[in-house]
C-alpha cells in the first residue's frame, strides 16, 4: 500500500510540473517535470514491477530478499545518473558527478557488492556446493544453503567434540572467499585421514601390541581404503596428485614414560568420530584380553626414600 501511495505522489507532482513547465517554461519548471517523470518511471520498473510482481514468483525467501535488495540498488544508481544527466549541463560536470555518486555508492555498499562477487565466484567455479563439508573463516560445517549473499552452514565443533553438530546455524558472507581460505573437506572426493595415539608401556611386547592395533585398523578401514584409492586415481585426472599411501600406517615415539603408536588410518569425512571410537573399543578390548601388553598411563616410581631424623624435643 505504501509503495502505492509513493507511486501517486510522485505522478501527481510529475502532471503539476508538467502543467506549470507548460505556462512558464523555463530551466526550473522543465527539469522539475523531467526529474519527477524520471522517479516515477524508475520506481514502477524497479519498486512496482521487479520488487513486487517478478519477486514474488522466487519461492526462496533468501532469493527474494536478496533480489529485492538489488533492485532497490539499481533503481537509486539509475535515479542518480539520469538526475545528474538532467541537472547538469555540461558533459564534464556530468562525468565528474556519476564518478562521485559511484564512488559513494562503491564505498556504501562495499560488503554488498563484495558478497554479491563471492557469491558469483561460487556458483560459477563450484569452490563448494550444498552438501559440501568446508572450512570458512574458522567456521565448520555442513553447507545447507548457498545465496546470492550468504552461505549457510549446520555448524560442527565448536564445543562439541571431534566432527559433530553443534545444532546451530551459521552464516557466512560469500565475500570471505575472496580473501579468505576455503578448506573443502568432501569436494571430489570424501575421505580424510585420521590419526589416533595409543600410548603402550615399555615392559609390553611392543611387536605384538602393533600386531594387535595393525590387525584392528586394516579390517575396520579396508572397504574405506580400496574406495579412497579408486577416488584419489580419478581426483588424479583432475589435479596433480602425486601416488599416495592409503593403506593404515604405525608410527612409533618413544617418550620418557611409554611407547606411543600414532595410528594412521583413512575414513570417510564425516565418519570420523564414529571409527575412532570403534577402532579405540577394540584396541581396548584386545589389550585388556592380552597378559603382554598394557596400555600405558603417566605413573611416578620412587626408587629410594630421603634417612629421616627425628628429634626428642623433652631432652632439651
Amino acid at each position: 500500500m505504501g509503495k502505492k501511495v509513493n507511486l501517486v505522489i510522485l505522478l501527481i507532482l510529475s502532471t503539476a510540473f508538467f502543467f506549470v513547465d507548460l505556462e512558464y517554461d523555463n530551466y526550473y519548471t522543465k527539469n522539475g517535470f523531467l526529474t519527477f517523470l524520471t522517479l516515477s518511471i524508475a520506481y514502477i520498473i524497479f519498486k512496482i514491477v521487479l520488487e513486487e510482481a517478478i519477486s514474488k514468483q522466487l519461492k526462496d525467501t533468501k532469493a527474494r530478499y536478496t533480489f529485492r535488495k538489488i533492485a532497490s540498488v539499481l533503481f537509486a544508481v539509475i535515479s542518480s545518473l539520469v538526475l545528474i544527466y538532467i541537472w547538469i549541463e555540461s558533459t564534464e560536470g556530468f562525468v565528474v558527478a556519476a564518478g562521485m555518486v559511484g564512488a559513494g555508492i562503491a564505498i556504501t555498499l562495499q560488503d554488498f557488492f563484495k558478497n554479491f562477487v563471492g557469491g558469483m565466484i561460487i556458483f560459477i567455479t563450484g569452490l563448494y556446493h550444498v552438501g559440501d563439508r568446508i572450512e570458512i573463516d574458522s567456521r565448520y560445517g555442513d553447507v545447507i544453503d548457498v545465496g546470492i549473499m550468504y552461505t549457510t552452514l549446520m555448524e560442527i565443533r565448536e564445543w562439541v567434540a571431534a566432527d559433530q553438530e553443534t545444532g546451530r546455524l551459521t552464516t557466512i558472507p560469500n565475500g570471505k572467499v575472496i580473501s579468505g581460505i576455503v578448506n573443502n573437506y568432501t569436494k571430489d572426493h570424501s575421505f580424510i585421514w585420521d590419526e589416533m595415539s595409543v600410548p603402550i608401556t615399555y615392559d609390553s611386547d611392543l611387536k605384538k601390541a602393533q600386531e594387535i592395533i595393525t590387525e584392528i585398523v586394516v579390517s575396520e578401514t579396508v572397504e574405506m581404503t580400496e574406495d579412497a584409492a579408486r577416488s584419489i586415481e580419478q581426483i588424479g585426472q583432475k589435479y596433480y596428485v602425486a601416488e599416495r599411501r592409503t593403506q593404515p600406517a604405525i608410527f612409533l615415539t618413544m617418550t620418557d614414560d611409554w611407547v606411543t603408536f600414532d595410528v594412521r588410518y583413512i575414513v570417510e569425512a564425516r565418519r570420523r568420530r564414529f571409527y575412532h571410537d570403534r577402532i579405540t573399543r577394540q584396541i581396548l578390548e584386545k589389550v585388556n584380553e592380552s597378559e603382554d601388553v598394557k596400555i600405558a598411563s603417566t605413573t611416578i616410581d620412587i626408587t629410594a626414600f630421603p634417612d629421616i631424623r627425628f628429634m626428642d624435643m623433652s631432652k632439651k
